[in-house]
């Protein structure tokens, strides 16, 4: 009997220590790798770029490091904006490094291509730069996970509030590539829903300096408002050209539709004071936004936009995931995203929605004047908060093929 309990015991020994070693092996080559691929030194740079690196290795280091009992590998490249660039370090990276995410990815352009990467190798995108919402509507594919706003957040916000708020006929200034188009088409839709009008628009080169040809033409129009479909480096030139024109003091009002807290730092108050806007993440929302964003500060002197406060939300929720299953296998891994709510400093009421879309509530908020700005980076006062719901394409209206009808 001892023999054949030592016999059971050594067996259940050896089951168990079997079973531990598979776990382990779960995690494919002994490692979890992140491929963030970013805009460095262009027009996004301060929208994501080195914050955004920045944003990553918190989430990283708040992990210990690990995941899985296993090391997180973070890889990192400037895209340059250029869609080729990316899809060629995202080939290699799939290829050689055995990426199991890829991360960031700000300018629409770059993210449709990474995701043809991606969905080739069964790979995931954690998007938090990208605007499109054709990311997670006719472009969707199962790893792609769209986290921080897209253009359809931005129409409902900050479209809306304007033609509420008297802006009847818009002239529109977009940035001559997807992500632009893309933000015109969701503004106007809006602003016709709404009962404005939209009475034209110029496209402009990605990135631009001189603004001056373009806002010639929108003053001629006599639009109420002039929509700025663009974002970063080009919001802000057009912004200070306008200021020069005098186009605001000539009756005509701006509408930035992509605009970020570095935009606003970069402006300053006195330049963009009463600008209305829809954001994602503030900051100073209250204490548990204050506290990371104090961390963050800590690591870069910046406050965070938020994209690269998306880019810590996203990496977390997957690391979180990967720990719970102990693979990093695609498809488990993915649904148990999508099957976990998102509830942290970044969003409020977030789920992952079966076509990739993570909806959350939004915030409408004004640009305050220096009068009332009381401390640096003191830049916002919340207007209402849009509801996850309201915010995003709703589901019934998506054209993604993973969507049951």
């Amino acid at each position: 009997m001892r023999f054949k309990t030592a016999l059971a015991l050594g067996a259940t020994a050896a089951a168990l220590l079997a079973g531990a070693a598979t776990a382990q092996a779960q995690i494919s080559g002994d490692a979890v790798k992140i491929g963030l691929l970013t805009d460095m030194t262009g027009a996004y740079s301060d929208v994501a770029g080195p914050g955004a690196i920045a944003a990553a290795k918190l989430a990283i280091d708040d992990m210990g490091g690990k995941v899985a009992g296993k090391p997180i590998v973070l890889l990192t490249a400037d895209h340059q904006n250029k869609a080729d660039i990316a899809a060629n370090k995202a080939r290699e990276w799939a290829d050689t490094e055995k990426v199991d995410v890829f991360a960031e990815l700000v300018t629409t352009s770059v993210a449709l291509a990474v995701n043809e990467i991606a969905k080739t190798n069964n790979k995931i995108s954690l998007i938090s730069g990208t605007a499109s919402s054709r990311i997670t509507n006719q472009d969707c594919f199962k790893g792609g996970i769209h986290w921080t706003y897209d253009t359809y957040a931005m129409a409902i916000g900050t479209g809306s509030a304007v033609v509420q708020e008297g802006g009847k006929s818009w002239y529109f200034l977009t940035a001559d590539y997807a992500f632009g188009q893309n933000l015109q088409d969701d503004v106007s839709k809006v602003v016709k829903a709404s009962g404005g009008t939209v009475v034209g628009s110029v496209k402009h080169p990605f990135p631009a300096s001189d603004f001056s040809s373009f806002l010639l033409q929108a003053q001629a129009s006599k639009a109420n408002v002039i929509g700025l479909a663009n974002a970063g480096a080009d919001t802000i030139n057009a912004i200070k050209a306008a200021k020069e024109f005098g186009i605001v003091e000539a009756g005509q009002r701006l509408a930035g539709l992509l605009v970020f807290i570095s935009d606003i730092h970069s402006l300053g108050l006195e330049t963009a004071k009463g600008l209305n806007l829809t954001t994602g993440f503030y900051w100073d929302f209250d204490d548990k936004t204050r506290a990371w964003s104090k961390r963050f500060f800590e690591k870069t002197g910046k406050m965070p936009t938020m994209v690269q406060a998306g880019v810590y939300s996203s990496l977390m929720h997957y690391f979180k995931a990967v720990e719970a299953t102990g693979t990093d296998d695609t498809d488990t891994v993915v649904a148990k995203m999508k099957e976990t709510k998102v509830d942290d400093f970044f969003a409020r009421n977030g789920r992952i929605r079966e076509d990739g879309r993570m909806v959350h509530d939004m915030y409408l908020a004004q640009v305050k004047s220096p009068a009332d700005s009381k401390a640096p980076w003191d830049y916002y006062k919340i207007l209402r908060t849009i509801p996850a719901e309201e915010a995003f394409l709703p589901i019934a209206d998506s054209q993604c093929p993973l969507v049951k009808k």
